[in-house]
């Protein structure tokens, strides 16, 4: 160990960090941010509220590292599609396929998390709502870049409203 290494203090971690993240990620995608208790999180991750705490802080930095980890694991497609050398239309064909396929997977939470987490999303859930907000502009915007770079090389009509279409 060199001198800028420094020993960390207490027990090493008896859990499976990312396998505690995923269950955490796929109770947010089934029941929404708020819907979602500690008891749930505490039963699907296997963890006392302790070391729910100590690893990960509090609800909202676990939600927020789900959703990170849900962008990281379960939306490649729609990076893949977007960024394929094929036509615009190739594109939008391979990206609702993809999301068809993702959102509807055995075994996963059906629909999408940046969608499904902000459900009755209370006053108090606010910073948690613009957060989901802030990563479905970021899909929308994706795609609307997408859909101007066709209609500028002519796969799609010069009138095409790129943002409504985005929405859609």
């Amino acid at each position: 160990m060199n001198n800028s290494e420094k020993p960390r203090g207490g027990r090493p971690r008896a859990f499976d960090p990312d396998r505690a993240l995923d269950a955490a990620m796929h109770l947010f995608w089934e029941h929404g941010y708020e819907a979602t208790s500690l008891a749930m999180l505490r039963e699907a991750m296997g963890l006392t509220p302790p070391q729910i705490y100590n690893a990960f802080t509090d609800k909202e930095t676990l939600f927020r590292k789900a959703l990170t980890r849900y962008h990281e694991t379960e939306i490649g497609f729609a990076l893949e599609a977007l960024s394929a050398p094929v036509s615009t239309r190739e594109a939008i064909r391979r990206l609702l396929l993809g999301a068809a396929e993702a959102y509807s997977r055995p075994g996963k939470p059906g629909g999408c998390l940046f969608v499904s987490g902000a459900l009755a999303a209370s006053p108090q859930a606010q910073a948690i709502a613009d957060e989901l907000k802030h990563y479905r502009k970021a899909s929308e915007a994706a795609i609307a870049e997408r859909l101007a770079r066709g209609r500028a090389v002519g796969d799609l009509p010069e009138n095409l409203s790129v943002e409504g279409f985005a929405k859609y």
